[in-house]
């Protein structure tokens, strides 16, 4: 009797180790953005997957109060010119990649330029390593985003 309690509760704490565990290598959730010349959080992106892809979408934007507060995206081409950027879907298309997610863009709001992305998880799910490029992976940029509370 005792023994298949002690079996019961190693079981379940296995199974909420390897969910807690699982959650933390997830690039689903909210990652907030950094700035890469002041360091400071830019925006909120929230990263979801649907029908086995990876998007992201602009949450939130941190914005200065000299700065317009409801920016557009007056660089970007066809259906985005002159859209919002918050609410905007600027990540779309990533498929998972061994411990990776890769294959999809990426768009720059800033410059209205889209990218080809790869993203991973790291520092045990706390940061996302955002890796834009055009051709091949050597020639881009490298981001880390901070998981948001």
């Amino acid at each position: 009797m005792i023994a298949s309690r002690w079996m019961g509760l190693a079981v379940l704490t296995v199974l909420f180790s390897t969910s807690a565990l699982a959650q933390a290598t997830t690039p689903v959730g909210r990652w907030t953005t950094i700035d890469d010349e002041t360091k400071k959080p830019k925006s909120v992106i929230s990263v979801y997957e649907e029908n086995g892809k990876l998007f992201g979408k602009i949450e939130k934007l941190f914005r200065e109060p000299t700065e317009e507060q409801n920016p557009v995206c007056d660089k970007c081409e066809g259906a985005l010119k002159n859209q919002p950027i918050l609410g905007m879907v600027i990540m779309k298309d990533l498929k998972k990649d061994d411990d990776e997610w890769s294959g999809g863009t990426i768009l720059d709001p800033a410059n209205g330029k889209t990218y080809k992305v790869k993203i991973a998880v790291e520092d045990g799910g706390k940061k996302l390593k955002v890796r834009g490029y055009i051709g091949m992976a050597l020639l881009g940029r490298t981001q880390h985003w901070v998981r948001a509370e």
